[in-house]
């Protein structure tokens, strides 16, 4: 930090740092990442003007990703990367910058701690939340790069059941943009449970607008890559996330037998 310019945001001593890591000696290709994995909010911001009730809801973070992103990770013996606070402090799979970024209204929620925010106040929260985590996962993946491992990124997100009023049909999504490589395995694998109704870019797509991990991480490095997107009702419970978990496992690893580590980008 700059100690002429000081951040006016600070996290205390009793505050746990924004990245989470699981398994980070993990030896699977895949690599993790879990954007909105967790809703907490910085003491210094309050609660951003809300009830706390609306702090539990979909607008805060991916319910139930957390608790399939830990086990799928120890399941696969995958190094997961993951960003503790809520995507309502700032959205870390959004360019800096973009109106999303730190949402003045989500869904038809408005977020009173967001409002009128400053140039500067925003660059605090880009500093102490958005940039550790995705420098976290730059380093991870050149480390990888370096010691010629093979990686596969693959981000893991949750999705509501319902959305302005709009019921969404699918179990699962895949969600891509110019991997043309690992996307249609997992939709083939996806498809063939013969139990789901699994999204092709469904209920989202990826797009350089819209999205940051998958495009800087993922595109950028040339690395096969895909979004996962579980719908939040099947995973809610611990139960539920257990068994998606299994199920995610038992897939990607009979895509990465398919693919053969030999032919896995480094």
């Amino acid at each position: 930090m700059n100690p002429d310019n000081p951040l006016s945001l600070r996290l205390t001593s009793d505050e746990v740092p924004p990245v989470l890591e699981e398994n980070d000696k993990g030896i699977s290709p895949f690599l993790f990442t879990c954007d909105h994995y967790g809703r907490l909010i910085p003491r210094a911001l309050g609660q951003l003007g809300l009830p706390i009730d609306e702090l539990t809801r979909h607008i805060a973070w991916d319910i139930g990703i957390a608790g399939v992103a830990t086990a799928l990770s120890h399941m696969m013996n995958a190094h997961l990367i993951a960003q503790r606070y809520s995507r309502l402090v700032i959205d870390c799979n959004r360019p800096p910058g973009a109106p999303s970024s730190i949402p003045m209204i989500s869904e038809a929620t408005m977020i009173p701690g967001n409002e009128g925010l400053t140039h500067d106040s925003a660059e605090d929260r880009r500093r102490l939340f958005f940039e550790p985590y995705h420098n976290r996962i730059d380093e991870v993946i050149a480390q990888r790069l370096r010691d010629g491992r093979p990686t596969i990124l693959v981000s893991l997100h949750s999705f509501t059941p319902i959305y302005a009023g709009i019921a969404r049909p699918w179990h699962v999504g895949t969600l891509y943009h110019r991997d043309t490589r690992l996307p249609p395995l997992l939709l083939q694998q996806l498809r063939a449970e013969g139990d789901l109704v699994v999204g092709d870019n469904e209920p989202y797509a990826v797009s350089d607008a819209t999205d940051y991990t998958i495009p800087v991480h993922g595109e950028k490095r040339g690395l096969m890559n895909t979004g996962i997107e579980i719908r939040q009702d099947l995973i809610s419970e611990p139960s539920g996330q257990q068994q998606w978990a299994e199920r995610l496992a038992r897939i990607l690893t009979e895509i990465e037998a398919v693919v053969g580590a030999e032919h896995l980008p480094v």
